[in-house]
């Protein structure tokens, strides 16, 4: 049984994992937003994305920003205020100053399991050993990793890490960065 384990972790394709330095940040509750509207200081502000996702800006009242990019943030803030401010010239920027929703679950048998909070992106190998590594009693190689199948879908997919492999360099592959939500799984 242990053999069909460590064969399916080899043959895991690590390659088409998503890695979240590639990609614009996704906003979560709890991160904090500057928020600036060129030549309009009092539409400005700075703000925390509430637990329900939400934040309330001047003229525009309550709008989503969890679960999207400050890109897309900003794209609706421009169009909503375009609706109060009228001449040409409207610029608006969004910027993530504190990423407060980056947390991720390091359960099993490790020293200090529980739901931890990053200001940067971790590696599978960094989440462990923030949870003080794996206890006497674990069986680190049929380590598993629990990532949803999208930002928005309950549903999730199981990759197999071999926990031992990774921390000797022989499977760089398999040190994955982490998503927000992802749950790591030490058997």
């Amino acid at each position: 049984m242990s053999l069909v384990a460590c064969a399916a972790a080899t043959r895991y394709d690590y390659r088409k994992e998503p890695d979240p330095h590639r990609m614009e940040y996704v906003i979560g509750a709890s991160d904090q937003l500057s928020i600036r509207v060129w030549k309009n200081p009092d539409v400005s502000s700075d703000v925390t994305v509430r637990p329900d996702g939400t934040i309330t800006m001047p003229l525009i009242g309550d709008l989503t920003a969890a679960d999207r990019t400050p890109t897309e943030v900003q794209e609706v803030i421009t169009n909503q205020l375009g609706n109060f401010l009228k001449g040409e010239g409207l610029v608006v920027s969004v910027a993530v100053v504190a990423a407060n929703s980056y947390t991720f679950t390091v359960s099993g048998k490790v020293e200090r399991p529980g739901i931890f909070t990053s200001p940067r992106y971790l590696t599978v190998l960094e989440a462990i050993q923030l949870a003080g590594g794996p206890n006497r009693f674990a069986s680190p190689s049929g380590t598993l990793l629990f990532r949803r199948l999208s930002r928005t879908s309950v549903k999730t997919r199981t990759i197999p890490i071999d926990y031992p492999e990774v921390l000797k360099g022989r499977q760089p592959d398999a040190n994955l960065v982490l998503l927000p939500g992802d749950q790591l799984y030490v058997p």
